[in-house]
């Protein structure tokens, strides 16, 4: 017995307002049978006594602190810049507005 109907998909595929063929929609729900089927034998095999998890490796967070440090003035961050206007690059306006 499937586990995804072909009505199934369609209703999703209606709700992601996707256009889904009469073909497709027979693809799509032997393919998510497969899935289905899938993480069926995955739960099966991880007994009670087996953690969930979420990454196999443990994890650690790799941030820095985010503090202050010097940094360019503005006439060296502008130095190389093709044009300039006041302290800030100057750039081709692109969407039309008034300046």
């Amino acid at each position: 017995m499937s586990a995804i109907s072909r009505q199934e998909v369609a209703r999703v595929a209606e709700l992601a307002r996707i256009a889904v063929t009469p073909a497709e929609l027979d693809k799509f729900a032997a393919q998510l049978d497969v899935i289905v089927e899938a993480i069926r034998t995955v739960s099966e095999a991880a007994g009670g006594d087996v953690p969930a998890t979420s990454h196999p490796i443990p994890l650690v967070n790799v941030f820095r602190p985010d503090q202050a440090e010097p940094s360019l003035t503005v006439d060296e961050a502008l130095q190389s810049a093709p044009e300039r206007e006041g302290d800030q690059f100057k750039v081709p306006q692109i969407l039309g507005e008034e300046p």
